[in-house]
């Protein structure tokens, strides 16, 4: 079974950025016209006079901001996503369409060269950090990054907990969690369109939660794959149509705790990659109708800073069979790059939304920005980040390089430079 992104969450996405963008627009222009303003005030008011709004008792000048809405600095205005955009005009459905008299906006309708895909490591909105959503609300995670995860044409992450309010806790294993339902609008509106289920932990709360996890992201209007009723279902790309792409994203575990929880013919679980059979399979039949194919594994040991053998011959493989990127999650630090036949290999993208401590390398992060043509052909940046108390914050100066050097210290015939950038070595070895 293979899942499209529905026409309505498309439209929806690209007027919100419309919105985005107009709102930004006005903002520059009418901060720009009052400090002209007040630049002109402060030069000639002793000999022209300033109007009364731009003045304060005493005879010196004061400059009061405000925003669209008429509201002074400091006051609350209405959220200017709420504001009605005027570039956009009612069909006969009632549904906003762009009006056909104003330019497009650059990215948002029709075909494109290009698109740009990002993606974060392992999310966990409940568990730990539950007082802290509780608080400070469910969007509480994402505020100081949302530029960075609503750029993108689309957003991606792995999920690393059962999205439900019921279930049976599964026994045997150290660590069980769940998330609240709750969680996932929060998720949505910060950007994230698609997120893989295939980890260790999608059925912590047994095959209740696994499904309960499917309706509750069916109903938030947010993709997922990597489970199913049946392997067919579990391995079936979720494809996401954008810009005149097809994009097809596979999730696929190498852990996961028990045999029986792995989806097979008549078994509902999670796509195992344990070996590569069934997932160099389900890429080729997403190559066969999509143009990108994005591969999400869980794999390789917690903490450790570099990947198994197995597994860059794993990687390899699925790049042989059609792959165009391969994202790792599971070590809950971050994993070096590796450019194989052209084509990028991301092994670990640590926690992106998690307890963590912040100076350990389990605090370390960052969302990963790839740009691609039809062809495969990517270029990568990596925006480097800090986890502190599961708010993920951009790294600068120092930080930022040092994190950028210790990155490329660890990935394999290629360099990241200081903006980020992931950059392929002349004289890379193309062997494990």
């Amino acid at each position: 079974m293979t899942l499209s992104r529905s026409e309505s969450r498309q439209k929806e996405k690209v007027q919100r950025e419309k919105r985005r963008r107009r709102t930004l627009r006005i903002s520059i222009v009418l901060i720009g016209t009052l400090l002209i303003i007040a630049a002109l005030g402060l030069t000639f008011g002793s000999k022209v006079g300033l109007p009364d709004w731009l003045s304060w008792p005493g005879g010196e000048e004061e400059v009061l901001v405000t925003d669209p809405g008429g509201h002074k600095d400091g006051e609350a205005g209405p959220d200017p996503t709420d504001q009605p955009d005027d570039s956009l005009t009612p069909d006969e459905d009632g549904q906003e369409e762009p009006d056909a008299s104003l330019p497009a906006e650059e990215g948002t309708e029709g075909e494109s060269e290009q698109i740009s895909l990002s993606f974060v490591g392992d999310m966990m909105p409940g568990e730990y950090i539950n007082r802290i959503l509780l608080e400070k609300g469910y969007d509480f995670p994402y505020q100081n990054v949302l530029f960075y995860l609503s750029e993108p044409d689309i957003m991606a992450g792995n999920l690393e907990l059962p999205i439900t309010t019921r279930g049976t806790p599964i026994e045997g294993t150290p660590y069980v969690h769940k998330g609240s339902p709750d969680a996932l609008p929060a998720i949505r509106d910060a950007g994230f369109d698609v997120l893989s289920l295939a980890n260790n932990h999608a059925m912590d709360q047994g095959l209740e939660g696994m499904h309960d996890t499917m309706k509750h992201l069916q109903e938030a209007g947010i993709g997922y794959m990597g489970v199913g009723n049946n392997d067919a279902e579990a391995f079936a790309p979720y494809i996401m149509e954008t810009k005149g792409f097809k994009v097809a994203y596979i999730g696929v575990s190498g852990v996961i705790p028990f045999t029986h929880l792995k989806a097979d013919r008549n078994t509902p679980g999670i796509a195992e990659t344990y070996e590569t059979t069934r997932t160099v399979a389900a890429i080729a039949s997403a190559k066969e109708e999509a143009d990108l194919v994005i591969v999400m594994v869980h794999w390789g040991e917690d903490a450790a800073d570099k990947p198994k053998n197995l597994h860059r011959s794993y990687a390899r493989e699925y790049i042989d069979a059609g792959a165009d990127i391969v994202i790792g999650s599971h070590p809950h630090v971050l994993q070096g790059f590796e450019n194989y036949n052209g084509k990028w290999i991301a092994y670990s993208l640590g926690n992106f939304v998690y307890a963590t401590n912040p100076k350990s390398p389990q605090g370390d992060t960052g969302v990963l920005d790839a740009v691609c043509n039809k062809t495969g052909d990517c270029t990568l940046k990596f925006n480097p980040m800090n986890v502190i108390g599961s708010q993920p914050a951009p790294l600068e100066g120092e930080a930022k390089q040092q994190l950028l050097e210790r990155l490329s210290s660890i990935s394999f015939g290629v360099t990241l430079d200081s903006e980020g950038s992931v950059i392929q070595q002349e004289t890379a070895a193309n062997t494990p």
